[in-house]
């Protein structure tokens, strides 16, 4: 994404009044709520609506060269709702990009969550999850606007393109893993499909956002 990437969301989160803190056995976010959600925009606006696919209410992001965030600020407990569930589908990936680059900072679809680590509005952390084009399923790198968020392939390419696919994170492990730090809450969840650093057109399908305290995956369309 242009300019500073995902980032300016992310200090627009910890700019804010954090809401309570939300501890329960699950919180879910439905495809309405999510997109009653503030929206930041970095280059033009991904067009979100709800639309029924598969005979279930989803969240349609189609951007068309653009890039807009769909974003929540809220201090969630990770200790009570340690797992982040979704289900995400996309039309197609952006084929031959660097994802490491700023020219190729591009993903279908993607779901980020952030954390404070001081009272500074850049002094934030986050993690990306996101369905890439060319970096393996697996793999982890930095941001290629800023070291404070760290980017973590869940999917990868053309094999599940069309389908929907259920994820599951230990936010916690996830935290772990890329930042050496084992966070009690988060601060934020946002969510976007983008094209606008490549010029290209991306559509993206989102469902049975959750947390909870279950690692069960979560049953798509």
């Amino acid at each position: 994404m242009a300019r500073l990437s995902l980032f300016p969301c992310l200090m627009a989160l910890s700019a804010l009044a954090a809401g309570p803190l939300i501890a329960a056995d699950a919180l879910h976010f439905s495809p309405e709520d999510i997109q009653a959600w503030p929206t930041r925009s970095f280059e033009g606006e991904t067009e979100y609506r709800v639309v029924t696919r598969e005979g279930s209410r989803v969240l349609q992001a189609r951007a068309r060269q653009q890039a807009s965030a769909k974003y929540l600020e809220r201090e969630i407990d990770l200790r009570e709702t340690p797992y982040l569930h979704w289900c995400w589908k996309v039309s197609g990936v952006h084929p031959g990009l660097d994802e490491t680059r700023k020219s190729g900072d591009d993903y279908p679809a993607r779901v980020y969550v952030a954390r404070k680590t001081g009272l500074l509005p850049w002094q934030v952390e986050s993690v990306n999850y996101v369905w890439a084009s060319s970096q393996p399923a697996g793999s982890a790198w930095p941001n290629a606007f800023t070291s404070r968020a760290r980017l973590l392939a869940l999917q990868s390419g053309k094999s599940r393109v069309g389908e929907w696919v259920a994820e599951v994170r230990d936010v916690r492990e996830d935290y772990q893993r890329l930042f050496g730090s084992h966070p009690d809450s988060i601060d934020g969840i946002a969510l976007m499909s983008d094209g606008d650093n490549a010029n290209v057109d991306a559509t993206a399908w989102f469902t049975h956002l959750a947390f909870s305290a279950s690692p069960e995956p979560p049953t798509c369309p």
